[in-house]
């Protein structure tokens, strides 16, 4: 009898849906964002059915950013699903989000029936070709026993080398088809066994030679300095930062989403005097970011022309690109890791009375100051810096874990870049560099889901937020501890900035093309689906909104009235300090 339940089990059937799900969960998948649909939503029961978390959005866009901020906070490939045509081009916006963060995300897309391909079939479109440019990797599973092959291929690129965005397509049909479940559970292992082959043979060999030549350069600098950014973040680097930091006496200067690696408040932290640091260090060893508009791209007049570059970075060919004077290609952390070992056997370090030191502290006090000096002030009605400053310690006051902090918007992004304090790694997501708009709510439910020990709080201009809305109502449904604020100005930089002599034409008394309904009413959107909203527009209505916003940890909206003429445009980042 045992025998027969063995054969009768051996020979049990599965379709497509199944056996991408169990493809998912073997590879060790436990989350899904996206929107379902013909010809998916099979899929999706089926993937939670195998123990994977799917998170439902309004909007493919919000749940493309929310899976590539996943796989930045996780390391693991962030997931997308989404239907054919239409779907698959919204979800486009995530994946080339991840794409040039250097992200690990999949985004996987049902498509029309092979058989029915050229025929103007429902929802059509060759979404291998559209996907191509925003992708390290494609893939289309044209056969059911093709499935586990083609998703291991696809997550393992996500992952390997530089992270980024990889396509897999699954065509209605495939889906549809069958084979048996022992045939299924073949394919996988064997699936699982080639990826184990793979990673292996990517690991990245690090010569001893160059570190050596790397710490040579440190050693000998008048002014070093130590930048880092998403990609140390990333990478997991940030104990062995401490210790370049602290051994070295070494200034620091962390990228937007950097902050908070070492924290910003370290006495070693140049943020506050950037354009000094920048403008007059010698020798600057760059660990994972790259010499973009970020940083200026490493030239003139923002950088001496005598600066000599150490560029650590997962990709050659982003070291190439770059041309620094050494280029270390590897995983940040063990480039780290040996350059620390090879200081340990010949220590130096700057004291703190060394004039370079000395310059740095000097101006970071001075611009500290300044700031202080503004931020002490209790502005009414609201400019950006008096919110900010009570956001600011409002956060602080939360302590460990500190929550993830959302920041999307022009000015809002701008001044709380400047204002908002980072004391843990991973804790900014921000525009990035792509300077993203949009990437707010989407931000935020990945934050929520891959870190459920933190609060989650987002500081949104008005218009950052407008893109993804209504996503509030999914912060409701899953029941998310995030507290998203609106600064409402009224509109993009703040209402209606035009001057007199563009105020002219056919349509010259419709609104401002920066213009908003003034006095928006966002605290209601989210009592709509029964989350909580405040208005405020004083100092102690701020202070109470979120001190019992944040002790709820429920899903809230904290509508920030701001003067309309408080902010300016606003595009590259402008930092003054």
């Amino acid at each position: 009898m045992a025998e027969s339940n063995s054969q009768t089990t051996s020979q049990t059937l599965i379709d497509g849906n199944t056996l991408a799900a169990k493809s998912l969960a073997a590879y060790g998948i436990t989350h899904m964002f996206g929107v379902v649909g013909i010809p998916v939503t099979s899929f999706a029961n089926r993937a939670v059915a195998a123990g994977i978390r799917f998170i439902a959005f309004h909007n493919e866009q919000s749940a493309g950013y929310a899976a590539s901020a996943y796989g930045y906070l996780t390391g693991r490939p962030g997931i997308l699903l989404t239907v054919s045509g239409p779907g698959c081009v919204h979800g486009l916006a995530g994946l080339s989000n991840a794409m040039i963060n250097t992200w690990p995300m999949v985004l996987i897309s049902g498509s029309c029936d092979q058989n029915d391909v050229g025929r103007g079939d429902f929802q059509e479109l060759n979404q291998i070709e559209a996907a191509k440019p925003f992708s390290k990797h494609v893939g289309k599973a044209k056969d059911i026993k093709e499935i586990p092959k083609y998703f291991f291929e696809a997550l393992d690129s996500a992952v390997l080398g530089r992270p980024g965005g990889c396509y897999l397509d699954l065509p209605t049909d495939v889906l549809h088809q069958t084979i048996s479940e022992s045939e299924a559970d073949s394919l996988i292992k064997s699936a699982v066994a080639v990826s184990e082959i793979e990673k292996g043979a990517k690991k990245m060999s690090i010569a001893s030679l160059e570190v050596e030549k790397a710490v040579d350069l440190l050693r000998n600098a008048e002014r070093p300095l130590i930048v880092f950014g998403k990609g140390a973040a990333y990478a997991r680097a940030e104990n062995e930062l401490k210790r370049l930091v602290e051994s070295t006496g070494f200034p620091f200067l962390p990228t937007p989403m950097g902050k908070g690696l070492l924290p910003d408040t370290h006495e070693l932290a140049a943020s506050a005097a950037r354009s000094l640091a920048i403008g007059k260090c010698d020798v600057a060893l760059v660990v994972g970011a790259r010499l973009n508009w970020l940083l200026h791209f490493g030239e003139q007049p923002k950088w001496s022309k005598d600066v000599k570059f150490i560029l650590v970075d997962v990709s050659e060919e982003e070291i190439e690109l770059r041309k620094p004077h050494l280029g270390l290609a590897g995983d940040a952390k063990k480039v780290l890791e040996l350059v620390n070992k090879e200081i340990k056997e010949n220590p130096f370090c700057l004291g703190k009375n060394h004039p370079w030191l000395e310059a740095i502290s000097k101006k970071t006090k001075e611009n500290v100051s300044r700031m202080e000096a503004q931020l002490a002030k209790d502005v009414v009605p609201f400019n950006f810096l008096t919110p900010m400053r009570i956001i600011r310690n409002a956060i602080l006051e939360v302590g460990s874990p500190a929550p993830v902090l959302v920041s999307e918007g022009a000015n809002t992004m701008d001044v709380g870049r400047a204002v908002l304090v980072q004391t843990e790694p991973r804790t900014r997501l921000d525009a990035g560099t792509w300077g993203t708009m949009g990437v707010g709510l989407g931000y935020c439910i990945a934050a929520a889901v891959a870190e459920p020990h933190r609060l989650v709080v987002a500081v949104e201009g008005d218009s950052g937020f407008g893109f993804s809305a209504m996503e509030v109502e999914t912060l409701v449904r899953y029941q998310l501890p995030v507290v998203v604020i609106v600064f409402n100005n009224g509109g993009v930089y703040g209402g209606d900035r035009r001057n007199p002599e563009e105020i002219a034409g056919p349509f010259k008394d419709d609104p401002a093309p920066t213009s908003f309904v003034p006095g928006a009413a966002y605290h209601v959107l989210i009592e709509a689906f029964g989350g909580k909203g405040y208005l405020v527009g004083t100092p102690d209505e701020l202070k109470s909104a979120l001190s019992e916003s944040f002790t709820a940890r429920k899903p809230a909206v904290i509508n920030v009235i701001i003067d309309p003429y408080a902010g300016a445009e606003s595009g590259r980042m402008q930092h003054k300090n």
